[in-house]
């Protein structure tokens, strides 16, 4: 069977439609997986909308849904994802880390409760099932896609992910921050060996001094860990808003310099693993 990614959404922080934005797209954090038969989403950022309508043209009806955690740019797009509503659709949704604030269910419910949203979470007529778990357990998803996870450096917590399949391997690591000069050892030991790692480039070197404490990582760092790692590829991801595509343009270009191996991830970009 395929090992397909697609990404919907590559932003970080708050979309940024904007004619500046247009190269490599300014909705936030969504990332699609295909293996072993079963469908994987990273994140509900915004750029999950234009995924449901996919998935309602294609007629998928199912999916698991894990998110590296629930900061607004990263589940702000779940009360806009269509195919919930319906009522013969089916979505597990995952986390790692919200279990001590009452889990999953009770974050999303919040974010489309009144004053704040106008529909409910009741309102999604599609079979739901949430699933929490804690950060570095190992699950299978259906009978071929295995799932392993890791804690990850952000303010309220955040999970790695890395989806094997048939020998090969994707990570799916943001948003995290690094310590400079201390290789993050849960981050090694997840992405070793990896065909591809999605990784939390937010900010330059020259920028993360004054950004330190927020979270974010660089490119720079992920090249470092996935040469340190032995990975085949790096996707420069969670491009901030004043990243625009001139300056994301010249980014990619030192970048590849730097290290073949990475890219950097635009809306609808489609990378084969299989």
């Amino acid at each position: 069977m395929a090992f397909k990614v697609k990404f919907w959404g590559v932003r970080g922080s708050i979309a940024c439609p904007s004619p500046r934005h247009i190269g490599f797209g300014g909705n936030t954090s969504c990332v699609e997986v295909s293996a072993g038969g079963e469908r994987i989403i990273f994140d509900a950022g915004t750029g999950i909308r234009n995924l449901g309508h996919w998935m309602l043209k294609k007629g998928a009806k199912r999916a698991t849904l894990m998110l590296s955690h629930t900061h607004w740019d990263h589940i702000n797009g779940f009360p806009f994802f269509t195919p919930a509503f319906m009522p013969d659709n089916e979505f597990k949704i995952m986390a790692g880390h919200v279990q001590e604030e009452g889990g999953v269910r009770k974050v999303l419910s919040g974010q489309m409760a009144q004053p704040f949203f106008p529909v409910p979470l009741e309102a999604m007529r599609g079979a739901m099932h949430f699933e929490d778990f804690s950060a570095g357990d190992t699950f299978k998803l259906g009978e071929n896609v295995t799932v392993r996870t890791a804690p990850l450096n952000h303010p309220n917590g955040a999970t790695g992910y890395r989806i094997e399949h048939r020998g090969k391997a994707m990570c799916y690591i943001t948003d995290t921050e690094h310590v400079p000069g201390a290789p993050d050892q849960n981050i090694l030991g997840l992405i070793e060996g990896a065909d591809l790692v999605i990784y939390d480039s937010t900010y330059t070197e020259e920028e993360f001094p004054e950004k330190v404490g927020w979270g974010h990582s660089t490119w720079e760092e992920g090249v470092r860990l996935c040469q340190a790692a032995n990975v085949r590829m790096l996707a420069i991801f969670h491009h901030d808003p004043t990243h625009e595509d001139g300056f994301m343009e010249e980014l990619e270009l030192t970048a590849r310099r730097k290290w073949p191996g990475a890219i950097v991830a635009r809306e609808n970009m489609r990378i084969n693993l299989l």
